[in-house]
């Protein structure tokens, strides 16, 4: 059955959710797509953006809806109780274990769990929860017996798993089986204006709450808070408007002035870096690039010195048409080598002495220019061999990116 606009709106009014913006109603709608059938779930967003709601829609909307819903912050749970909290344990299994327990997963049978920060689950945890997916078995800590369970599993992350799957940090078969239907909760500054809209409803809330007139925004005071970023999102928001409502006792018209006074300073954030292709640049590639361009620099200061020598009256004229090479140089940071002396003959031109050291500076810019080139090669060989040719594992050992890889692979002709 299709679903309307009317039933995203229904939907959104019985479980709390205010807004309008499109990507807001089309996560709604996934939700409730996704809700009658049995797959796993995977909610991304940042944190504060409201994405346990989500998986009250997706729960109350299956025909687990009789069973029971638990809600679990695996970043809150220290990682020596996480197991025994999830899947038990038996009498005497640790220090502690006074009593056998039931964990969530025996608990929750035919209901729903949503594990939330899924990205801070140990490693060993992740196995456990793999077999849980695949085969509906697990076993308690300090038990052999394989016990089991039918759940629906939840997951929800304010982190990028997929940089973690890379770094090593989690399961990569985990994350496939998880992220089966993925489901991205817009942040607050993307929501246009639903903070108008959340911002009215909190204030009404606590003028209910608190018997008090609610406060309001100018319409300038409406721009400042469309511009502001809201890094805490919908949890911040609404510490915001309690906060001014409760201070705010001479008036209860907020101007832009008053608005801005309650809100952090934001200082600017660092933009990513990005390639001429738009690609995202890791810092290792960042000073990669960084290195080369000083190669280049370094290796154009050395052709322009060269071809001074040869013409030693243009000298002056070369460092007026490349300032950029030249502003920055300081006589104690130059090279620890002896000047180079122009002993001119007669007919104006250098004599053997300089010609020699001439030819010198010449080899030494090409070994120069060819040597981060010649250790990024064997850096690159060694990492290969390592893994036995496994492009993503020496990615990581070297730390960059695969595409990045490749793209050094072929420019060095190291293809098998």
């Amino acid at each position: 059955m299709a679903i309307t606009e009317n039933d995203i709106q229904s939907v959104k009014q019985r479980f709390g959710i205010i807004g309008n913006a499109p990507m807001l109603n089309n996560a709604v709608r996934v939700a409730m797509q996704v809700a009658p059938t049995e797959m796993s779930v995977l909610i991304t967003g940042e944190s504060g953006s409201g994405k346990e709601s989500f998986s009250k829609i997706i729960h109350s909307l299956s025909p687990r809806k009789h069973g029971q819903f638990i809600a679990i912050n695996c970043g809150s749970i220290p990682e020596g109780t996480i197991d025994s909290e999830l899947f038990g344990h038996e009498k005497g299994s640790f220090t502690g274990a006074h009593e056998s327990r039931k964990g969530y997963f025996e608990v929750t049978n035919g209901g729903t769990i949503f594990l939330d920060e899924i990205g801070e689950m140990p490693l060993g945890t992740q196995a456990r929860l793999l077999r849980v997916l695949e085969n509906g078995e697990f076993i308690k800590v300090g038990s052999s017996k394989v016990l089991k369970t039918d759940v629906r599993v939840v997951a929800a992350t304010n982190v990028n798993l997929m940089h973690k799957v890379e770094n090593s940090k989690f399961r990569e078969d985990l994350y496939y089986r998880l992220n089966s239907v993925p489901i991205f909760v817009p942040p607050l500054r993307e929501r246009g204006k639903d903070q108008e809209l959340l911002f009215r409803k909190f204030a009404s809330d606590f003028a209910e709450r608190y018997k008090v007139k609610p406060i309001s925004l100018t319409e300038e005071a409406k721009e400042v808070l469309l511009k502001y970023r809201f890094p805490g999102n919908i949890r911040q928001l609404k510490n915001l408007v309690d906060q001014i409502s409760v201070l705010s006792t001479e008036t209860k018209e907020i101007n832009a002035e008053v608005l801005q006074s309650y809100l952090p300073n934001q200082t600017s954030l660092p933009a990513l870096y990005k390639d001429v292709a738009g690609q995202d640049l890791s810092e290792r590639e960042i000073l990669y690039k960084v290195l080369f361009d000083m190669r280049k620099d370094v290796n154009e200061l050395k052709r322009i010195v060269l071809e001074s020598v040869g013409n030693p009256l243009n000298a002056a004229q070369i460092v007026k048409e490349n300032p950029h090479l030249f502003a920055e140089v300081q006589p104690e940071r130059s090279i620890s080598r002896e000047p180079v002396v122009l002993n001119l003959n007669g007919n104006g031109k250098p004599s053997e002495e300089a010609a020699a050291e001439v030819q010198d500076i010449s080899h030494e810019a090409e070994d120069d220019s060819l040597s981060i080139e010649k250790k990024e090669k064997e850096l690159i060989m060694r990492a290969l061999r390592k893994n036995n040719n496994k492009r993503k594992y020496a990615a990581r050992d070297l730390g960059i990116s695969e595409r990045t890889l490749y793209r050094k692979i072929k420019e060095y002709e190291l293809e098998s």
